[in-house]
């Protein structure tokens, strides 16, 4: 009797249900084969021009990052577990507030503005250094009443349109805006270099764009409400290879 019992509880787990196959997807698998092949070689990749001047902002200066941090490998995979818990600030902040928040408390250096260049270099400098890994955001427990806000800002109808994230990106992705296909809204390589903006951007200034085009107040560049939205696309792509910087149309 035991033996039958054990044979059957065999039988039931393996044919237990399999488990249900990722259908996330990057915007890079709906770009054409040129953005594609210009994200894919680093020559072509406008991007990298910020990732050299990233490159030279790392061991500038007395008290410059590589002082306190050393050798930029030894930051792979930070950049792809933004927004994280900030202990002084007890909030979550993304990678661009983080560097501003060392030039203020380590190196005594004014923070500078949202999307500036140089900002948005040592952004693009960090993000290659992560090039390769899975997005595994920060799981500090005290993230998940920001998350939850998060969550709720992706699934709130805004603006004069009413219209919310999850209803571009999760319920029509794949079928087209005018000539343009609507992705899934993955962030896997911010800052990223955007054909349309003919330049580097951040997450933030995405988001502002969408945020925009709905006619809907836009959330201003690293506000809690940001970094709240940032922190659930952060999750909800968990586990995605990270591409940063990335290219796309």
């Amino acid at each position: 009797m035991r033996r039958a019992a054990a044979v059957l509880a065999l039988v039931l787990l393996g044919c237990a249900a399999p488990p249900a196959a990722d259908t996330r997807r990057s915007g890079f698998e709906d770009m054409g084969a040129s953005t594609q092949a210009m994200q894919r070689d680093d020559a072509q990749n406008p991007a990298m021009l910020w990732v050299q001047d990233g490159e030279q902002l790392w061991t500038r200066g007395e008290r410059s990052c590589a002082a306190c941090h050393g050798d930029p490998k030894g930051m792979r995979g930070v950049a792809a577990r933004y927004p994280a818990w900030d202990a002084t600030l007890r909030r979550p902040v993304d990678l661009a507030t983080r560097i501003n928040l060392c030039r203020q408390r380590h190196q005594q250096q004014p923070a500078l503005p949202p999307e500036h260049g140089d900002l948005l270099a040592l952004e693009a400098f960090l993000a290659l250094q992560s090039r390769g890994t899975t997005i595994r955001p920060d799981e500090d427990a005290r993230l998940q009443t920001f998350l939850a806000r998060g969550e709720a800002a992706w699934r709130q109808r805004i603006g004069q349109l009413e219209l919310s994230c999850a209803q571009c990106h999760d319920e029509r992705a794949g079928g087209r805006l005018g000539p343009a296909r609507i992705p899934q809204g993955h962030a896997t390589g911010y800052p990223l270099y955007r054909l349309e903006w003919q330049s580097l951007g951040s997450l933030g200034r995405r988001i502002r764009g969408c945020m925009t085009g709905v006619r809907a107040e836009p959330f201003a560049y690293g506000s809690v409400e940001m970094t709240e939205l940032e922190l659930y696309l952060a999750r909800r792509a968990m586990g995605m290879p990270w591409e940063g910087p990335a290219v796309r149309p």
